[in-house]
Formats: structure tokens, C-alpha cells, sequence
């Protein structure tokens, strides 16, 4: 007898084995022809942290035969449901890619942010003149509405069925990655079958509009030594108008990709001849990022962080003994050997400096929490086909900071540092946010350390975020860093985009005896472990500046723009009334330049705009006699005659309340 308890707490008690489809018709046939899949947990199942083991699951799926489980249904409403009917888009892709071309090798086709790829191998690439022929051939399988069916057989019965279809990289992954499993499930649509865990919507019919979007190189399971694959991405939505939204906003996104505008208004290049993913900030960028790390190094000194700098190389020994090395590997740059044998390797985090910092004198519990800051120059060793402009580079700089504290100070601490990341956030106008707290993944093994530290890490993490009662709160498992739980802040920006932007992580692992060893004395006159808070409000000053200028559209707020004022002249018989304008600002603090150019004072108009600058300032006959300027805001328009110290005064509030742009 199975006992299934539904989300508002009723429950439904069935003699013989029932599917989740069977489960809905019991509630109603509406809400029966509406469910998608499903998603339960058998009682008395949990995790390392007491939360229920959640399974989804297809909607003719059957569910165990007895005890008692947590249902529930998904619907378009829920939010898993749009990655379960991508899902199923991936594999009619497939279907179309293998009914139009020969000799194609299926690997694998999972869903990602904004849809979904499947990775194929392919005698010929393939082409965007290809992508119009495979949505006709996905129209008709759709059209078709053939179900998806589920099919479960013994791991040898799987592998003679995908050498019999010829499937030599499924046949691969059978005998090496799920070399362990008794069973595996297939999919069946019609003509396609395909190795697959599931689950996949009960219609094809779900889909109500998808795109394909690009196609890219791969490689099988990642490892550039195995084969060279084809990825075609693509999309998918429930209706035709979300996806009409989707594409309008990637056509913004275009307008407002920070390469294109980083080059148009000057502000950083990237050039080969430097190395690809090490950025050079042109005296413009250079600006924005001085402003930010003013602002940031005000705030860190309001809190009571303690400055510092560390070298950007050192001993290899250093990042071993943290664990870093080789753990890192793959992305570090290679150690360098000197003749002695000495090792030295860029540093790829600050961490290990700043626990010598600490580590430099002995300390007791008046000193802590100490506090100690860097903006820290890291370098690491991406894969070139993934750098991206700003986004994605080998060299950047991290707004560091490691706090050390006694086990009795982490929460304060850790919500203070919470605090910080809301206020820069707030600051630049991300105010759509939410948190993700990355636990660790007891049945991994990547993990290092006490497993009751990290249980007690976690629970205080999650009580902090909980307490200070934050917007939106999610716990992902497995994705913590090797060393400790951390809660990682997912902003989104005016086109509602996503970016992973400030953390906050807890260690009680580097300052182990394993470790560091670091201690300190406490009130009893014993050593003591202090516990220590990994923190980036920013993250990189890099990545960060590279999504505000997409945030903006280059369009900075007054206070970190690079030019502040412009001053046109209408005709050049007012050079010197401009240029004394103009030693005014400056001498106020403000960033300004002069236009003295005999260009019509349209024509400049037109520039400035171009340019972005804030506010301009028109000078001619009238406002030499008056002593004033005519301001021109990007922001509000014409505002009319000024003298030149209102002006001044309404630009520095502006500056200092750090008004946003919109």
C-alpha cells in the first residue's frame, strides 16, 4: 500500500503500484491533462542536513509500490517543469539531427541557462544553414505528438542495444561512467531511442516554440584529448510570446555587449600581442575602476578592515600546504623552476597570503576578529576557447578580504559581511537578487575536513541568511568549494539577465592543524582554532566592471563616469570664458573636459551624447556676460542657464547620494 501526501497536506492511499499521471486523475482530469511530472521524496529519506532527497520524475512514471512519499505535481506554473520540457526539446533535436544526416554519434543533450545543446559527432559541421531544416523536421515531430516512453533494462541489454544502433560513444560512457549501474532507462520516441535518465513531458505538444541558437566545438565528456564533438544550442518556451521576449532581449543584450562598448567609449582592451584574457585598463576603465576601489576601500575602512599587499608570485609550497595545489591544477598557470629547484607559481587566490599575514606574530582572542583586506592581483589558466572580454580572463583582481574570528564571532561576522555585499549591490542598482547557499555534497569526495565543522558551518550559514530574511534563499548541494559552505549573491540586471556576483564563504579547514595550524589564546590561556570568512563583494573588479558596463549600457552614474562635464563652445571667440568654466570644475574635483573645436555647436551636441557624457555645459555670449552655463542633462534633458557654483553643488550631491542613471 502506498500512502502519497500532497503539498496542501491531504493524502491519497492506493493498493496496487500508481504512475504520477494516476495520482493527478484522482485530483481531476484538468489538473491530470495539465501535469507535466513530478517530483517526490519518500518518508524518512534525508540528506546530511535533514532536508527530504527530492527525485523528479516522469509523469508516467510509476511510483513505489508501498510506504509513504511527498508528491508533488508540475504544472507550466512550476519552475522545474520549463527544464524537464527543454529537456524533452534536446532530444527532439536529436530525433531531427538523426532523421536529416548519416553517420551521427549521439552524446549527451542536458539543459542549461535559457535552454539546452546536444552534443553530436558529425563527418561535416554543422552550419546556420542547417538550423531551418532541423526546426522544420522538429515542427513535424511535434506535430506528430508521439509519446515519450520510458524503457528500463539491464546494463548489459543496454550495451548490446546501442551497439546494435551503432551508438559507440554511448557505448563508452555505459562502460566507463555508469559502469556500476544494475539498470539503466531509455527514452523511446517513436523511431528514436536514446540513454537517458529522464524525466521528459507527456507530449511533445508542451513545446510551444523553440529556436535554434548557434552551434559550437566540444569535446567528448570535456577532455580535449578524446573527440572533437559538435554542440547546436538551443532554446525553448511554453508559449511563442516568451520566447519573442527571450529573443528581443538577446538583441539588447547585443547592443549592450561590453566588448563592443568598451572599445566604442575607450575604456580596456585586450590585445594578443599582451596574451589573450590579460585585460589593459585604457585611462577611461582606468577611472571607473579607481572610483570603485575608492568607494569599496571608504567602506572597509568604516568597518575596521586592516590593509595589506602580498606578492603576486610565490612558493608553490605555499598552495600545497592549503591544498589549493594541486587541487587547482588544471586551471593554474604551470610552476616555475628556478636552477636551486625552488618552485614558484602565480597565485591563483590571496587565501594562503593572508593566513600568513595572521600567521606573522602570535595572537589572542582581544585581537580578533581581524580583519585584513587586499585588492589581490590572481592569475589563473582558463581555457582560451572560454575567455570573454572582462567576463572570463586569466588575470584579474579580487576585492579580497579574509576575516579570522572565534567560533563564538562567525555569525555576526558573516552577517555583517552580508550587510556589505547588499550595500554594494544597492549601490549600482542590482535590487532583483537572490542567494544561493552552496552546501557540500556528502557523497563526494572532493570535500576536505571535519565533517562536523561543515555541518555546523552550514547550519550557520543557514540561520544568518535566514534571520536577516532575504528576498529570495536557495541551498544548491555540491557546489560548495573544497574547503567550506559559502553563500554566493545572483543578481539580475535591467534586461533581467543573471550574473554570479559577490561571496561570502566559511573555512574552518585552512587555519587546521592539517593545514595552517593558526591558533590563538584564548580567555582560558589555552590555544584555540580561530574560524575564518572568505569574502568579495565585487568578486573581480574585472568581471564586475564588465557587467556594469552591460548594466548601463556605458551610461555610468555621475559619480564613476569618466567624464563628469563636457564644455562646448558656439563659436571659439569663448575659448578663454570656457577654459576658466572649466579650471572651476576641476578645481571642485570634478572630471571635465573642453570641446574648443570649430565644429557647429550641433554637431558637438551630437558627439557628447555619443560619447555618454553626463552633463554638458554650452557657453557663448550670454553666459560669459552672466557668468552661468547652459547644462544639458543625458538624464533630464534641457535644464536651462546655471551658475557655475549651483552647478557645481548639484553635481557634487549627486556624486556624493551616488544617484543611479534611471
Amino acid at each position: 500500500m502506498l500512502n502519497v501526501i500532497l503539498p496542501d497536506g491531504s493524502a491519497r492511499t492506493f493498493e496496487q503500484q500508481v504512475r504520477v499521471i494516476d495520482v493527478a486523475s484522482t485530483i481531476g482530469a484538468g489538473l491530470a491533462k495539465a501535469t507535466l511530472a513530478g517530483v517526490y521524496s519518500v518518508d524518512g529519506e534525508k540528506d546530511q542536513n535533514g532536508k527530504r532527497i527530492e527525485k523528479e520524475i516522469s509523469a508516467d512514471q510509476y511510483l513505489p509500490e508501498s510506504g509513504m512519499i511527498y508528491l508533488r505535481l508540475l504544472t507550466k506554473k512550476d519552475p522545474e517543469s520549463l527544464a524537464i520540457m527543454r529537456h524533452s526539446a534536446a532530444h527532439i533535436m536529436a530525433r531531427a539531427v538523426m532523421r536529416l544526416f548519416e553517420n551521427v554519434q549521439l552524446a549527451f543533450g542536458p539543459t542549461v541557462e535559457n535552454g539546452f545543446y546536444y552534443d553530436f559527432w558529425k563527418e561535416t559541421p554543422f552550419t546556420e544553414d542547417d538550423f531551418a531544416k532541423i526546426e522544420e523536421e522538429m515542427k513535424r515531430i511535434i506535430k506528430a505528438d508521439e509519446a515519450f516512453e520510458r524503457i528500463e533494462v539491464s546494463h548489459e541489454e543496454a550495451i548490446q542495444m546501442l551497439k546494435s544502433m551503432g551508438q559507440t560513444l554511448k557505448v563508452e560512457h555505459l562502460e566507463s561512467g555508469l559502469s556500476q549501474e544494475e539498470k539503466v532507462s531509455f527514452y523511446r520516441q517513436g523511431e528514436f531511442l536514446d540513454l537517458c535518465r529522464g524525466p521528459h513531458i507527456p507530449s511533445p505538444k508542451a513545446i510551444g516554440a523553440f529556436k535554434i541558437m548557434s552551434v559550437a566545438g566540444a569535446y567528448w565528456k570535456g577532455d580535449s584529448s578524446k573527440q572533437q564533438l559538435q554542440r547546436l544550442y538551443g532554446t525553448a518556451f511554453f508559449e511563442k510570446k516568451e520566447l519573442d521576449d527571450y529573443l528581443t532581449q538577446l538583441e539588447e543584450a547585443k547592443k549592450r555587449d561590453h566588448r563592443v562598448l568598451g572599445k566604442r567609449h575607450e575604456l580596456f582592451m585586450v590585445d594578443p600581442q599582451v596574451g589573450s584574457g590579460l585585460v589593459v585598463w585604457l585611462p577611461k576603465g582606468a577611472i571607473i575602476r579607481r572610483e570603485l576601489e575608492n568607494f569599496l576601500y571608504s567602506e572597509l575602512i568604516k568597518r575596521n578592515y586592516q590593509p595589506m599587499y602580498s606578492p603576486v608570485i610565490c612558493r608553490v609550497e605555499l598552495f600545497e600546504t592549503s591544498g589549493h595545489y594541486p587541487y587547482y591544477a588544471d586551471s593554474q598557470f604551470p610552476p616555475m623552476v628556478l636552477d636551486d629547484g625552488d618552485r614558484y607559481l602565480l597565485r591563483p587566490m590571496n587565501c594562503p597570503l593572508h593566513v600568513m599575514v595572521y600567521q606573522s606574530k602570535p595572537r589572542s582572542y582581544r585581537d580578533l576578529p581581524l580583519r585584513l583586506a587586499e585588492f589581490g592581483n590572481v592569475h589563473r589558466f582558463e581555457q582560451s576557447g572560454e575567455l570573454n572580454g572582462l567576463t572570463r580572463v586569466r588575470g584579474f583582481t579580487q576585492d579580497d578580504a579574509h576575516i579570522f574570528c572565534t567560533e563564538e564571532q562567525v555569525e555576526d561576522e558573516f552577517r555583517h559581511c552580508i550587510e556589505m555585499t547588499l550595500m554594494v549591490l544597492k549601490t549600482m542598482g542590482f535590487n532583483d537578487y537572490e542567494v544561493r547557499l552552496s552546501f557540500r555534497d556528502w557523497t563526494s569526495d572532493k570535500y576536505v575536513g571535519n565533517p562536523e565543522n561543515w555541518k555546523k558551518a552550514q547550519t550557520a550559514l543557514e540561520r544568518v541568511c535566514r534571520n536577516m530574511d532575504l528576498p529570495s534563499l536557495d541551498i544548491v548541494e555540491g557546489e560548495a568549494a573544497f574547503y567550506g559552505p559559502k553563500a554566493d549573491f545572483i543578481v539580475r540586471d535591467c534586461l533581467g539577465r543573471k550574473w554570479q556576483l559577490g561571496t561570502v564563504q566559511l573555512d574552518y579547514n585552512l587555519p587546521c592543524p592539517d593545514r595552517f595550524n593558526l591558533e590563538y589564546v584564548g580567555a582560558d590561556n589555552k590555544p584555540h582554532q580561530p574560524v575564518m570568512i572568505h569574502r568579495a563583494p565585487f568578486g573581480s573588479f574585472e568581471r564586475f566592471i564588465g557587467i556594469l558596463i552591460e548594466h548601463f549600457a556605458a551610461a555610468f552614474p555621475l559619480w564613476i563616469s569618466p567624464e563628469q562635464v563636457r564644455i562646448l563652445t558656439v563659436s571659439q571667440k569663448f575659448d578663454d570664458f570656457a577654459k576658466k568654466v572649466e579650471s572651476q570644475l576641476r578645481a571642485a574635483g570634478l572630471r571635465v573636459s573642453c570641446d574648443l573645436r570649430s565644429e557647429k555647436i550641433g554637431a558637438k551636441i551630437r558627439e557628447a551624447r555619443y560619447d555618454l557624457v553626463p552633463y554638458l555645459c554650452v557657453v557663448g555670449a550670454k553666459e560669459e556676460q552672466d557668468g552661468s552655463v547652459a547644462v544639458r542633462s543625458r538624464k533630464e534633458g534641457e535644464l536651462g542657464s546655471m551658475q557655475i557654483n549651483a552647478f557645481i553643488a548639484k553635481l557634487q550631491e549627486e556624486i556624493q547620494n551616488k544617484t543611479l542613471p534611471f
